[in-house]
């Protein structure tokens, strides 16, 4: 075999340096002999002994043109000066871009804007327990001892805000963390407030300067940082492996990550292993090739192992990990000589490798050639979104990062971008703007609309009085980049569900999604839990006819309840269905005709409450578009026929604790089968059920539905597998009997914005635990057969509001501002539908 087109690809490829740290004036500390070896103090003096550093040494002398030793490299280094060495090492190394963490502390370091002189583009990792401590070792605004809400609010404030105010300047492209140094890679993703409280007092008492070293803080920094990663769709890099003495290096084996990699919230974060995880090389390829958000890098281990050392670290690597997850750095810092050399070692390396593996026929020269401009800069320039321009590599879009922005987006000629928002009536909304602007303006500055946006009733596309938000003032639509999917049926575009900010980093009061955030914050902070749910979603599918000149929108079929033949007629559109939400990762667990004249109904998987929530949007975006691509309208309002069987959004939620559902009860002691807490939660809703229902059904058509003996819910009550309460509990298949896991609220339905929804349910839940509310006994029979014996439900969206608005439990949660707009808004669907039922043939074009 010949392979110098292998080796003249790998020499002329500018490589990515993918993690690397300041330069620092000659005169600084550390001295220049610290940059070839790892050791420090008197392990120092036997630095110059290493294969490494004698090879090290001999290869900068080469390039200098001095005699290979100590002196004589000092004294070139000291006749050049910083800018015509780094010039040389640069220009030697053949780097087009570096990724610089600057949280290392060196003495005088120059700031990332020095290094743009010697290449191309310069990014920042923004090291985040670097952020922490500088925050703890600032003081309080009014002077007073840090709390862990007041850390925590300032950490989240300031991370969110640098990937806005540094656009212009030093732009963030990567998060990092050095957990590994502090207490080992074994990270609690459910750490408690309590615990992180306790290690932030441990951590202050201790004095100034702060060093995090607590394990509970430590992982309290971690996940919320790991959040923010997920929202900015920024890759988080993670030290694993060897490094300085004060690493225990037991725990920084990166198998310690399964807990954390395994967690659902965070699957859609890409994760970088740094220093080729050495000496668990084998350990890191093996979690890269089983999961989709992991990718590795092999900083470090080159070029401070020896040369077998460094070949056979690489190869380990490769033996599982996809070529598409591997990527170089230099891990370089305080002198130019250590990028330069980082870049030399690993184009023989690679070379190395990739020529073994065509000998061994795992590779052919092309695929190898491939595979080299993939690890030098392809990969990093797809991951970290680099804007290098398609004149220095052939880039393919195709190649993207299966995790890039959580999705599994394949660009084959997407032009279009829909930035998709749910308003305060439940209606979809939507702006679209071309890829190319989305990719290079709007996904970091959003694009501009109106306050009125969030005022919009039903009835009309104007602002709705008393909602405070009128056509003066904007926002921005923020794009969340962890939701963008390519549309399976519209392959030539994408859509990206949005949150709503005043400005980039800083959000609206009256965002949905935000408000969602915050009172599940408020249910984590007091409470240690997390809700979860899963929608069941009820429709009609209608089919136009002629009548008399007019058109007419009526049933696809009259088949009875769970009708098979019912379903085999439609069984190829739902099978789209189903086909679709899989490609956007929605669950969908059940189908079924339902009892109404070509009604359907889709049960979708549970899942954390945000989750849920925007799971349900895409859904409903789903049937409708696939529906009207087949000529047929879906739609998902309440009582579409007043003479046939309403629709709803039934909605099954549970609690969860460190990843186990506590809703369940522990033991058979528990008289209902649950818990204390589910009990509690549970007892909270009910209490707050007739305010909630302003909420959840948000129409007067809503109240259409919800009457006695149509297993909608009409009385104020709760039973066991009771489907005529609006309160039901559930012991599905695998629940031990007598046990239960989770309740559905039959009273959501599909017109209900479904964060906003959450928020109510979370708020009214939270005012149960806080308050230890008890649950009255549960019904067993037909509710209506209790007439005058229990409170019926309001009969309309006028009842419902004036118990919503005497709700201050419910409007201190959910946000005065945003609670305000939401009363407005439902005024506005009173008064126009008021002794108006024939507008009601309108809603089916709207939900």
């Amino acid at each position: 075999m010949e392979f110098a087109e292998l080796r003249e690809a790998i020499e002329k490829t500018g490589v990515v340096d993918s993690h690397a740290h300041n330069i620092i004036p000659l005169d600084s500390s550390p001295a220049f002999i610290n940059s070839l070896s790892e050791a420090t103090g008197d392990a120092l003096s036997f630095a110059p002994h290493s294969l490494s550093f004698k090879r090290n040494l001999r290869l900068i002398a080469q390039l200098y043109g001095t005699e290979s030793s100590l002196d004589a490299v000092e004294q070139y280094r000291r006749l050049s000066g910083l800018q015509a060495i780094s010039s040389k090492c640069f220009k030697a190394a053949g780097i087009s871009a570096i990724l610089i963490d600057d949280g290392l502390k060196l003495d005088n370091k120059h700031d990332i804007q020095w290094h743009k002189k010697f290449v191309p583009f310069v990014g920042r990792i923004l090291r985040i327990e670097s952020l922490a401590e500088d925050i703890l070792n600032g003081e309080m605004p009014d002077g007073s001892t840090w709390t862990l809400d007041a850390f925590t609010e300032t950490f989240l404030r300031s991370l969110k805000s640098y990937p806005f105010i540094t656009f212009f300047a030093n732009d963030i492209v990567g998060l990092k963390s050095i957990a590994a140094y502090r207490s080992g890679l074994e990270i609690n993703p459910y750490v408690t407030r309590e615990d992180a409280g306790i290690g932030l007092s441990e951590v202050l008492q201790c004095g100034k300067p702060i060093r995090i070293t607590n394990k509970s803080l430590v992982d309290h920094i971690f996940t919320h940082g790991l959040e923010v990663a997920q929202q900015f769709d920024l890759p988080m890099q993670i030290h694993t492996g060897f490094g300085d003495k004060d690493l225990d290096l037991r725990l920084s084996n990166p198998l310690h990550l399964r807990t954390l990699l395994e967690d659902k919230r965070f699957s859609s974060c890409c994760i970088v292993l740094l220093h080729a995880s050495y000496p668990y090389s084998k350990e890191a390829s093996y979690l890269a090739s089983v999961y989709p958000q992991v990718y590795l890098d092999f900083g470090l281990a080159i070029p401070r192992l020896s040369v077998h050392g460094m070949i056979s670290s690489v190869k380990e690597l490769l033996e599982l990990a996809p070529l598409k997850k591997v990527m170089f750095s230099t891990d370089a810092y305080a002198t130019p000589e250590s990028y330069y050399l980082g870049v030399k070692h690993a184009r023989e390396v690679v070379f190395s490798v990739l020529r073994d593996s065509c000998i061994d026929h795992d590779l052919s020269i092309t695929e190898a050639i491939e595979a080299s401009k993939d690890i030098f800069a392809r990969n990093a320039i797809q991951l970290y979104k680099i804007n290098l321009g398609r004149e220095l590599l052939d880039l393919k879009a195709s190649e993207s990062p299966s995790c890039m922005s959580g999705t599994n987006i394949t660009e084959h000629g997407v032009s279009l971008v829909r930035i998709l928002w749910v308003d305060t009536s439940g209606q979809h909304r939507c702006r679209v703007v071309p890829k190319k602007r989305f990719d290079n303006v709007v996904k970091k500055n959003g694009v501009g609309l109106t306050f009125a946006c969030m005022a919009l009733s039903s009835a009309v596309d104007g602002p709705a009085d008393e909602t405070n938000l009128t056509g003066t003032g904007e926002i921005r639509l923020m794009p969340d980049p962890s939701t963008r999917r390519e549309i399976p049926w519209k392959k030539q575009e994408e859509m990206v569900l949005a949150d709503m900010h005043l400005r980039p980093g800083e959000a609206w009061e009256y965002c949905p999604r935000e408000a969602l955030r915050r009172v599940s914050k408020v249910l984590k902070d007091e409470f240690n839990l997390a809700m979860n749910a899963g929608f069941e979603n009820e429709f009609y599918l209608l089919k136009k006819l002629e009548r008399d000149g007019k058109e007419e929108w009526v049933p696809i079929d009259s088949k009875p309840y769970c009708s098979s033949s019912g379903f085999d007629a439609i069984s190829t559109l739902f099978q789209e269905f189903v086909a679709a939400l899989n490609t956007l990762n929605v669950t969908v667990e059940q189908l079924h005709a339902e009892a109404g004249k070509g009604q359907y109904e889709m049960a979708l998987g549970h899942t954390a409450c945000t989750y849920a929530a925007d799971n349900l949007i895409f859904t409903r975006e789903t049937v409708r578009a696939i529906a009207n691509k087949h000529g047929l309208l879906a739609t998902f309002v309440p009582k579409y026929d007043l003479d046939d069987i309403g629709s709803g959004s039934h909605v099954h939620l549970s609690l969860w604790q460190n990843g186990k559902n506590v809703f369940l009860a522990s033991d058979e002691s528990s008289q209902h089968g649950m818990s204390k807490v589910g009990e509690e939660f549970m007892a909270g809703v009910l209490d707050h059920l007739p305010s909630i229902l302003a909420i959840i059904a948000p129409l007067p058509n809503s109240y259409d539905r919800i009457q006695p003996n149509t297993w909608s819910g009409a009385y104020q009550c709760w039973g066991k597998e009771n489907r005529e309460a609006p309160i039901r509990t559930a012991c599905p298949p695998g629940i031990p009997n007598g046990f239960v896991s989770n309740f559905e609220i039959k009273s959501f339905d599909g017109c209900a914005n479904p964060h906003l929804g959450l928020v109510a349910i979370i708020a009214a839940g939270i005012d149960g635990l806080r308050r230890h509310l008890c649950l009255p006994q549960p019904i067993e029979e037909n509710p209506a057969t209790l007439e005058g014996k229990l409170p019926r439900l309001p009969l309309s969206l006028s009842e419902s509001l004036e118990a919503l608005q005497k709700d201050s439990v419910l409007k201190e949660l959910i946000g005065e501002k945003l609670f305000v707009a939401i009363t407005g808004v439902r005024k506005a669907e009173i008064e126009y539908y008021s002794n108006n039922k024939e507008a009601y043939k309108q809603l089916i074009h709207r939900y």
